[in-house]
């Protein structure tokens, strides 16, 4: 039976470390072909979280899995949303949209996201804190 990539594991794929935490695609157009979408899992220690920040032409979805924390996503007048989510709560950033996540809890928060179309994860490799991880890390 041929290999096929429709069961992605975070440990099978290279990592994007920062000093805020982790992204691991586990779906995307390099990953399987995906072409409408891309996500993987996000991993934040206790404490950190990733900026304000925006996907100009991209939608976002974000999946709280474990760990508690602090979400904002700007409305359509620009005026940050903030909330306390937790494990099962979904976030939906709108196209465009500024948004970030803190965790605020005493353990590791993880969370999974998908972009559309997919792309924006991409231009993560331009920030200064970048650096590939070996899969598995």
């Amino acid at each position: 039976m041929a290999k096929t990539n429709y069961f992605v594991y975070q440990e099978d794929v290279s990592t994007f470390g920062f000093d805020w935490g982790k992204l691991s695609l586990t779906v995307a157009p390099e990953i399987n072909g995906a072409g409408r979408f891309s996500g993987g899992v996000v991993d934040l220690p206790s404490g950190e979280g990733h900026a304000r920040h925006n996907h100009p032409g991209a939608e976002e979805i974000i999946f709280v899995i474990s760990g508690e924390g602090e979400q904002m996503v700007e409305d359509e007048n620009g005026y940050p949303i903030t909330t306390k989510v937790g494990p099962g709560c979904t976030i939906y950033v709108p196209e465009s949209r500024f948004h970030s996540t803190k965790n605020t809890g005493s353990g590791p928060m993880q969370l999974f996201v998908v972009y559309s179309p997919p792309g924006p994860e991409l231009a993560l490799r331009e920030l200064p804190d970048f650096r590939l991880l070996p899969p598995g890390s």
